[in-house]
């Protein structure tokens, strides 16, 4: 038995995706904690790709358990949506699992993402316009909707005629636009309670009989460290904890279960959206990795903006998560290069990281390693590598201080040395 936490150790877009899809071939149940549809996931099989945004990796094997839990805000219409379209790819619903717990993304949330966004102007953080900022805030001002209560009809009746008050009576006289229709919303959402009710459960008991079981256990992160909204570049965050510290809050699983947290890194970095980024690069070689690794967003097909590799922050990631080990991805992508940067500190000294990296105002300190020109797409054993991408990768896990156990060497399930 084991019980596993993958989490993103930059701005997200880390390549969690093929690291979920992998160990979730080892796991009986897969859980996403945190996040909504303002995440994704690629997973590449084969000739086929699944972009996955609320529903967890494990999906594409009809043997895993697949939960969803409490800490994710959900947009039933968006999970119907694309629980019908892996569907219709013939993937199996039998064993997945909705917390009942979870809080529902409502119609007026999506409706002021966007207005907050437009009225910011050029100070906009740069969402998704998927309301999860707005879900998150009515559940921590306690007067969100879970998805026990959508799928209560009398129950959901009530909350929504009392909560679409409040919220008409915003958006009339703060933002003088027109009301949300009730009728329209309690048609829309009730349809969708039907759809959703077979696989809503108490998720937290479902874990524990899990694990006095013995079954292996894995958390599926979403977004990541530099995103969390304690740990990340405030306030251009997402609106929950990404980090592993949110795995416990986000589905009542107890932290002295924990064996492993693996953290995931790009040997570049990327991020989408507005906010600090102290190594984005502006010029052709910014360009060029967002080309050759085709850098752009799986929610939104937003272009991320890339720099190089930081390893302040991912130095921060290994600290907040307790990281035990790290996956390496994309250093396929920095391939044909005559050299390769590094951040390794901040002009500026700060006994804060978060502040040192994750402002504007701190320029970044350089140190350039010699690049390699073989194509290493596809490698699987470490020694095939070029000598300057081994040492690139050892000089990594020396400064960080935990193992890299896992090297990305393209997009493929099995395009990846495993070192451990």
């Amino acid at each position: 038995m084991s019980v596993k936490i993958v989490v993103g150790a930059q701005w997200g877009d880390e390549g969690k995706g093929k690291v979920t899809d992998k160990l979730a071939e080892t796991a009986d149940y897969v859980i996403r904690f945190s996040g909504g549809n303002n995440a994704g996931h690629t997973v590449i099989v084969e000739d086929d790709k699944y972009e996955l945004h609320l529903i967890p990796s494990s999906i594409l094997y009809p043997n895993k358990k697949s939960v969803i839990g409490n800490g994710v805000v959900i947009d039933p219409v968006a999970l119907i949506s694309e629980m019908e379209g892996l569907k219709k790819r013939g993937l199996s619903f039998d064993k997945f699992y909705i917390s009942e717990q979870a809080h529902v993304v409502m119609p007026y949330h999506k409706e002021f993402d966007g207005l907050e966004e437009k009225r910011k102007g050029d100070n906009k953080i740069g969402t998704t316009k998927k309301g999860i900022g707005p879900a998150y805030t009515d559940k921590v001002a306690r007067r969100g909707i879970r998805i026990c209560d959508l799928i209560n009809v009398d129950r959901f009746k009530r909350k929504l005629d009392n909560i679409l008050e409040y919220k008409n009576l915003i958006l009339e006289k703060v933002y003088n636009e027109n009301k949300l229709s009730y009728d329209d919303i309690l048609e829309q959402y009730l349809e969708a309670a039907e759809k959703l009710k077979p696989y809503v459960t108490d998720t937290s008991k479902l874990l524990d009989e899990a694990y006095k079981k013995d079954k292996n256990i894995f958390f599926e992160g979403a977004q990541g460290t530099l995103l969390d909204i304690d740990y990340g570049s405030y306030p251009y965050v997402t609106s929950s904890n990404p980090t592993a510290g949110g795995v416990c809050t986000g589905s009542g699983f107890g932290p002295t279960k924990i064996d492993d947290i693996i953290g995931v890194a790009k040997a570049y970095i990327t991020r989408v959206g507005a906010g600090p980024f102290p190594t984005e690069l502006f010029n052709e070689m910014g360009t060029f990795l967002q080309e050759k690794g085709h850098e752009y967003g799986v929610t939104t097909g937003r272009a991320r903006r890339c720099g190089w590799l930081d390893l302040p922050l991912l130095k921060y990631a290994v600290r907040v998560n307790g990281l035990t080990e790290l996956v390496l991805t994309k250093v396929d992508i920095l391939s044909g290069l005559k050299e390769i940067k590094v951040c390794t500190s901040y002009k500026k000294e700060t006994c804060n990281i978060s502040q040192a990296g994750l402002q504007n105002d701190n320029e970044p300190v350089y140190e350039a390693f010699p690049g390699w020109d073989k194509d290493i797409k596809g490698i699987q054993n470490f020694d095939e590598l070029p000598k300057e991408a081994q040492n690139f990768i050892n000089m990594i896990e020396d400064e960080i201080g935990i193992p890299i156990t896992v090297i990305g060497t393209g997009p493929e399930r099995e395009d990846a040395i495993i070192r451990k």
